[in-house]
């Protein structure tokens, strides 16, 4: 009896154990199940707000920018504007050095002279798009507009007229001989060419090699027409609508082949402002020559009717 009392209890403690130890693993087991529930719910709030973001950033994306535009500044604000009844004197330079007794090449201190006027007199100096519409479609310009114009393409340009016409805050245009590109250090290279053209001194075309445009036939003119507005529209990513013929040379042929090839405007040596009666393929130009006087430079850009 004694042994089966003692057999009786130690089953009983071994089952007690049992039980206390099925309590305690499905107590665990639960906690488990209860802690991955938590994270899973965890999990699936970020997923959501993971979502939220996406579809915020999305409809984000989709919404278009709306920028607000300031007015662009009206460039002739507060000028006294004027027709094209009246006219513009377009200057023309070829060479800007410190070089005696030739007349295309006028000194820096004279040149620099010349633009102190227009500055201190209240004259604007406008681009060639402005002066094309001023003469084609009559939009006004200021009443004391200037254009400034240089022919061949001197290195000059670039090193003693370029700094000066900084000073001033003027803007000009520099017809160029394409064939003399990069030629040698006598003209102007394409790096200098791209910088000016980025700095408000406009790059036009002045035939591919400084041809006496009227003595060729019209094969040949239609070559160095074209093959100047081409090399220059490649080299500055720009089209190229304005021309000056060399020596102010042009026969009609010369004027019919400008135009199709879809120059604009071209200009001559004729002496005289530019205004409503001039041909757009013969633009009449104001000469500056190293030998005139300041009262001749006076006079010429400030009398239509100039000596």
């Amino acid at each position: 009896m004694k042994k089966r009392g003692v057999l009786f209890i130690i089953f009983s403690a071994i089952l007690i154990v049992g039980i206390v130890a099925s309590v305690v693993i499905g107590e665990k087991k639960q906690r488990e199940m209860q802690e991955k529930a938590i994270l899973s719910q965890v999990e699936q709030e970020k997923i959501k707000e993971a979502n939220k973001e996406n579809i915020e950033n999305k409809q984000q994306e989709k919404q278009p920018v709306i920028e607000t535009k300031q007015e662009k500044k009206n460039k002739f604000e507060g000028l006294t504007l004027k027709g094209n009844d009246i006219g513009v004197p377009v200057l023309y330079y070829h060479s800007v050095d410190d070089v005696k007794d030739n007349e295309l090449i006028i000194s820096k201190q004279k040149f620099r002279e010349q633009m102190k006027f227009l500055k201190d007199n209240g004259y604007t100096t406008i681009t060639m798009e402005e002066l094309y519409k001023y003469v084609k479609n009559n939009e006004k310009v200021p009443e004391k507009s200037v254009v400034i114009t240089f022919d061949d393409g001197y290195a000059d340009n670039y090193t003693n007229a370029y700094p000066i016409l900084k000073e001033f805050g003027f803007n000009a245009t520099i017809y160029m001989v394409t064939d003399w590109i990069d030629k040698d250090s006598y003209y102007l290279n394409s790096s200098q060419l791209k910088e000016l053209e980025a700095n408000g001194i406009e790059i036009q075309s002045h035939t591919g090699a400084h041809d006496h445009l009227a003595s060729l036939t019209k094969e040949k003119q239609l070559d160095t027409l074209k093959r100047s507005k081409e090399k220059l529209e490649k080299l500055l990513n720009k089209e190229i609508h304005y021309i000056a013929y060399p020596f102010g040379e042009y026969n009609e042929t010369t004027k019919k082949l400008t135009e199709e090839l879809g120059y604009k405007m071209a200009f001559a040596t004729s002496k005289g402002w530019t205004d409503k009666t001039d041909n757009l393929f013969a633009v009449n130009r104001v000469y500056v020559s190293a030998f005139i006087t300041m009262d001749s430079f006076k006079q010429r850009v400030t009398t239509a009717k100039y000596q």
